[in-house]
């Protein structure tokens, strides 16, 4: 395990004394009970999310472009206004039904490109507005038709670094599953050294719900994790991480102890449009917000444009591999065949 950070070295990396191949590692199916990871996701499930949705991140939406997305069965468009504030709203245009997400922003306005109808973003000739919600990072929306809860004011953000003191990177992919299935993933930290070998090692899950070890609140639902992340070789930077679901369709890794402490790891689902045979899509958005006290961070904050299109690679490789955990997942759960 890492030293506790105000007795941290000079150089976050360590030197793996005795490393432990791949298939000698100690198995953790017998840790990893369906019963436990099903018990979580149900608790995740019952929070409430106040009918919010994640719909993209916040610098993929600069002004004067419009991002569309189909949440479940709703078609929403969003834009920045003149000022730069998020809007969003149907994504047909009340008039005849035209695609609003192809329609070109004008000084904060979107104007339709079938017969000109211009929105500012307030209700106009029977379109009315979703609220919408900017956290700095990533964009939601408010759909109370499709969540069905009692809306509440602002969607749960996880507490996170602040972005100008931090570097921050959004992956965002697309699987034939519910969100469930990536909750679950995600609530399942046991299968990180042996499904993504190339990322993690010397994981070991040291809290679960329902237990009070060292690092939880009395109050925390979640896992505590020790784990090393791979850098080159033996060359391994170990950290202590804790997961929780704060609500129904996210999951959070919060770096508690070692480097980058206070460093965050979000996991967004959202359910779109069924595909052409019908089955379940979602897409995964996942924030990184990493921060460090280190001097040298500044560093890599001024190189953060070069830094963000390398973090979304590696999340990029995870995702590969756990979207296919999730549809297989999902697959086994539509026949009747998942053992969980």
């Amino acid at each position: 395990m890492s030293p506790a950070p105000g007795r941290r070295g000079r150089i976050p990396l360590r030197l793996r004394r005795a490393p432990v191949p791949w298939d000698r590692q100690a198995p953790t199916w017998r840790e990893a009970k369906p019963g436990l990871i099903a018990d979580a996701l149900k608790r995740a499930q019952s929070r409430p999310s106040g009918n919010w949705y994640v719909i993209g991140a916040s610098r993929d939406l600069p002004p004067g472009r419009t991002l569309g997305i189909t949440v479940a069965a709703t078609e929403v468009v969003a834009w920045r206004d003149g000022e730069g504030r998020l809007r969003a709203g149907p994504g047909a245009c009340p008039h005849l039904g035209a695609p609003l997400r192809d329609s070109p922003v004008r000084c904060g306005t979107l104007v339709c490109h079938w017969h000109g109808l211009a929105l500012d973003g307030g209700p106009f000739a029977g379109w009315e507005p979703f609220p919408a919600f900017d956290d700095g990072v990533l964009l939601w929306v408010r759909l109370d038709a499709v969540g069905g809860e009692t809306p509440s004011e602002r969607p749960y953000v996880p507490v996170r670094p602040r972005v100008r003191d931090a570097v921050e990177a959004v992956y965002a992919g697309v699987g034939r599953c519910e969100p469930e299935d990536v909750v679950a993933n995600r609530l399942d930290p046991w299968h990180g050294a042996w499904f993504h070998p190339y990322s993690f090692v010397d994981l070991t899950v040291t809290g679960t719900p329902g237990d009070s070890p060292a690092g939880f609140l009395p109050d925390d639902d979640g896992f505590l994790v020790d784990v090393s992340f791979k850098v080159a070789g033996r060359l391994v930077v170990p950290v202590r991480a804790r997961f929780t679901a704060p609500e129904p369709r996210t999951v959070v890794m919060h770096i508690i102890e070692g480097e980058g402490t206070g460093s965050v790891v979000e996991t967004h689902a959202t359910p779109l449009a069924p595909d052409e045979r019908g089955r379940p899509r979602t897409a995964v958005t996942e924030a990184v917000v990493a921060a460090s006290d280190r001097r040298g961070f500044a560093v890599a904050r001024a190189a953060a444009p070069l830094l963000r299109p390398l973090m979304r690679a590696s999340a990029g490789r995870l995702w590969r591999d756990d979207l296919a955990y999730a549809e297989r997942r999902w697959e086994l759960r539509d026949s009747g065949r998942f053992p969980g």
